[in-house]
């Protein structure tokens, strides 16, 4: 039998001789459960900003991309690439590989000017995109009819800054330095490639690529960036749906293998990696924060702890005088703090996911502005629960510590 437990458990509950000593205990569990709670639904709401975000960027970026290792362009007629893409066409799991040329390029629309990043793509590219589903006019995407003059798709909120009319087919103009011709002082326009087209349809997809990315005809655009025959920037490579992890890795993995270290093989948050990192250091540094404010709500019980050893010292010289050692003295206190830190963290959980669940299923906190969700997005990672739990107990344990060990037997005091 654990006697200090067995004590510490009568004096939780038992009525303290002292009103203030029982209601700094109730406060700081309560400070405990209300710190663990923001803390569960703080990291949830991140979790799901973090799906939201993953969801708008599959719509542009593929699932895998490769890239040369060094410049900018390959050449897809090479033997390591060509037999790579063969591989990769060749697997059950992969629905498209597509060879894209993409630059930052000068748009130009009616006086008004953006440097943007385009596409050049082609139609297989266009048939496999999300992007067929979010565009206005709801119509499928073609570049190139093979008629008139070809056509760009764009983002929609590079569409309101420059003010450019889809409707009305406007036509739009992409710059780019030449890389072949010297550049002329007298005449510096004379050196930058052009080519014309007309805006044929804008997209949202709830990302920056909206207010940047614009889809042109690749053939224009190795027209453009003077490419030598055939060559690209990179292969962009689409799963099927409902494919899984495991095997995404194993393709990245083979594709890796067979390409060498003169390729570069990226999954979605390798391409964007700077992103992704930010917010994971957002959101730890949130967990921290708000620790540390658990931390401080959690002093209370240290404060509640000295006060409750002073009401029981008789209690302590009683149980001295029966054979209680100094050990399992200060092991009554340490339960009694550590069981105060545990009431609140059971309540703080229960609290924390019963409102997560609620936002998620029900909805209670509305999306401030016009965002195309209604409410705040959630999604309950159960390693985040362990975590804050981890984190929340060990603080517990730190102050229930430090408080038990102001207990004096009376034989120090002597």
């Amino acid at each position: 039998m654990n006697v200090p437990l067995l004590i510490a458990r009568r004096y939780l509950f038992a009525r303290k001789a002292h009103r203030a000593t029982g209601i700094i205990s109730t406060v700081s569990a309560a400070g405990i459960a209300v710190g663990t709670a923001v803390l569960l639904v703080i990291l949830s709401v991140y979790n799901g900003f973090d799906a939201l975000i993953r969801d708008s960027l599959s719509t542009v970026d593929p699932d895998l991309k490769v890239t040369p290792a060094s410049g900018k362009l390959m050449d897809p007629a090479g033997e390591t690439l060509a037999a790579a893409w063969e591989w990769a066409e060749g697997q059950e799991s992969v629905r498209l590989v597509s060879p894209v040329v993409e630059e930052q390029v000068y748009l130009m629309a009616g006086g008004r000017q953006a440097l943007v990043l385009a596409k050049g793509v082609d139609e297989a590219y266009l048939q496999a995109s999300p992007l067929q589903n979010l565009t206005r006019p709801s119509e499928p995407i073609v570049l190139d009819p093979g008629y008139g003059t070809p056509r760009l798709a764009l983002g929609q909120q590079l569409a309101v800054e420059l003010g450019i009319q889809v409707l009305i087919r406007e036509e739009v103009e992409l710059y780019f330095p030449s890389r072949k011709r010297p550049v002329s002082l007298q005449n510096p326009a004379a050196s930058l490639g052009r080519i014309g087209l007309r805006a044929f349809a804008v997209f949202a997809s709830g990302s920056e690529y909206d207010r940047s990315l614009v889809l042109v005809p690749r053939h224009l655009m190795q027209e453009l960036l003077e490419c030598d025959e055939g060559e690209i920037s990179s292969l962009e490579i689409r799963f099927r749906p409902g494919v899984g992890e495991a095997e995404k890795v194993r393709v990245k993995e083979g594709l890796a293998a067979r390409l060498g270290a003169d390729f570069r093989v990226r999954d979605r948050v390798e391409q964007n990696d700077a992103l992704f990192k930010m917010m994971a250091y957002e959101k730890g540094a949130i967990f921290l924060l708000l620790l540390a404010v658990v931390l401080i709500v959690a002093f209370n019980i240290f404060g509640s702890l000295s006060m409750l050893i002073l009401e029981k010292q008789e209690d302590v010289d009683t149980l001295e005088s029966l054979g209680a050692t100094r050990p399992m003295l200060r092991g009554v206190f340490f339960y009694e703090g550590f069981l105060v830190s545990l009431c609140g963290l059971a309540a703080g959980v229960v609290l924390g996911l019963g409102t997560a669940l609620l936002q998620q299923q029900v909805g209670l906190v509305r999306m401030p502005g016009n965002f195309a969700l209604t409410y705040y997005p959630v999604i309950i990672r159960w390693s985040d629960v362990l975590l804050t739990v981890g984190g929340v107990a060990l603080i517990g344990l730190l102050v229930a510590f430090l408080a038990s060990r102001t207990v004096k037997p009376h034989t120090e005091s002597l």
